[in-house]
């Protein structure tokens, strides 16, 4: 055998496979398969490779982004805008007799500002109960002074027992034991109510059939990031819950605005399942008892309350977490559908920045970034303006991008803090 025609079985088995490669073929014909060569080649082939995996994964997240748009899109269009575009139908029922019920702990100054608000009510026939929950304060002063005045107050007392505690559930059921009508209009110790049509308003939504009147409860427009922080993110619950809600999907209500009647709390034993927890006394029992046909929408201006905002996040903070603590009793329905929302919008913005600094695609991210935030804009805009929340357009798109961040930081400290479901408020 001559030297010249010998050829180490390793490299002729690599010729051999690299052969099925167009580019190593041609390279092969023209005596190209030396060890140097094969390294270039190689090289190449793997760059080649990388080049078509990495426009593979690119267009991979390119379609997730729109994907997580039009989730976005359908959350705005079919849940929040719903807010912007509802009109109320069907005939109101006015006159009927109610009994609007507020719990107070240590409300003596809210109390003497707000109460005023709802016992000079221009309505008919209704009573107001106010169960005094163990106040320490001047409550019982300020309550005795205007029972002197207002004929219709009522005041339910519960005096403290070191041997036992209780949640707000408990004065609710003090209060709904006292009350004398069926209807039952739910409102804080530091809510006012806008109107002196607030009772009617909220009356009004009850129909045969009706079992609960939704209403919304902003907070006062106050200086400073926080207060705007806040009045965006009652707005936006606002919209989710309200919008579910006018869309056939009631899931929550809040305490500050809320009307049931007391023929169906009792009906269903009380707060039912959710008697042990210490909140849930609004958005659980309408979670567990609400159905699509069974709730009325109140929106007008005149249905609105207004309450004192936290004056400090750690107040805030402590608010929001006891209202998570509620969510995981939540129908898996519901459960799934605000938790989707948020993770889209983090995925959406992910890569939004993601693509775009890679500029791939990029008239087309940024045409779908840009319908986004118009239709964003312009929902907001509408809803304000339909719940009296203004000048929140703006701030929305700024904390669009960081509220679902907050709220799941929030939501991990309820699991380190157990005590966070557990306060009175």
């Amino acid at each position: 055998m001559h030297k010249g025609n010998f050829s180490p079985p390793r490299l002729k088995i690599k010729c051999e496979f690299l052969a099925l490669f167009p580019l190593w073929t041609l390279l092969l014909k023209k005596n190209f398969c030396c060890t140097d060569n094969l390294v270039n080649i190689a090289e190449l082939t793997y760059r080649r490779m990388m080049k078509v995996g990495n426009d593979v994964l690119m267009l991979v997240l390119f379609i997730a982004l729109c994907v997580a748009a039009s989730v976005q899109l359908f959350y705005y269009l079919r849940f929040y805008l719903a807010i912007a575009l509802y009109k109320k139908a069907g005939v109101s029922r006015t006159g009927m007799p109610v009994s609007v019920i507020i719990c107070a702990r240590n409300e003596a100054e809210n109390l003497r500002r707000f109460l005023p608000s709802v016992l000079e009510q221009e309505y008919p026939s209704y009573e107001v109960i106010v169960v005094n929950d163990c106040s320490e304060d001047s409550t019982d002063d300020v309550l005795g002074d205007m029972l002197l005045r207002y004929p219709h107050l009522k005041v339910s007392m519960i005096n403290k027992d070191p041997k036992f505690s209780h949640s707000k559930k408990f004065a609710q059921f003090i209060g709904i034991k006292a009350a004398e009508h069926d209807l039952l209009l739910f409102t804080d110790a530091d809510c006012k109510a806008e109107s002196p049509k607030w009772i009617e308003m909220m009356v009004s939504g009850f129909s045969e059939g009706t079992n609960f009147v939704l209403g919304y409860g902003g907070y006062f427009n106050e200086k400073g990031i926080l207060n705007t922080y806040i009045r965006y993110d009652t707005l936006f619950i606002g919209m989710q819950y309200l919008g579910m809600a006018i869309r056939g999907i009631p899931y929550m209500g809040v305490g500050r605005n809320l009307a049931w009647k007391k023929a169906l709390f009792f009906r269903n034993k009380g707060f039912g399942t959710h008697s042990h927890l210490a909140s849930g006394d609004d958005d659980l029992f309408v979670n567990s008892n609400a159905t699509a046909s069974t709730v009325s929408i109140e929106l007008r201006p005149d249905s609105i309350t207004r309450s004192v905002p936290a004056s400090s996040f750690a107040a805030f903070a402590k608010q929001k977490k006891r209202h998570m603590t509620t969510a995981k009793y939540y129908h898996l329905r519901h459960r799934i559908l605000l938790l989707l929302e948020p993770v889209s919008r983090v995925i959406f913005y992910g890569l939004f920045i993601y693509l775009l600094s890679w500029l791939y695609l990029w008239p087309i991210v940024l045409a779908v970034f840009v319908l986004r935030a118009v239709i964003q804009g312009i929902t907001f805009h509408l809803a304000g303006k339909k719940l009296k929340e203004q000048g929140l357009v703006f701030f929305s798109f700024i904390f669009d991008l960081f509220s679902p961040l907050i709220n799941f930081c929030l939501y991990l400290s309820t699991f380190r803090n157990r005590s966070a479901g557990k306060s009175w408020k």
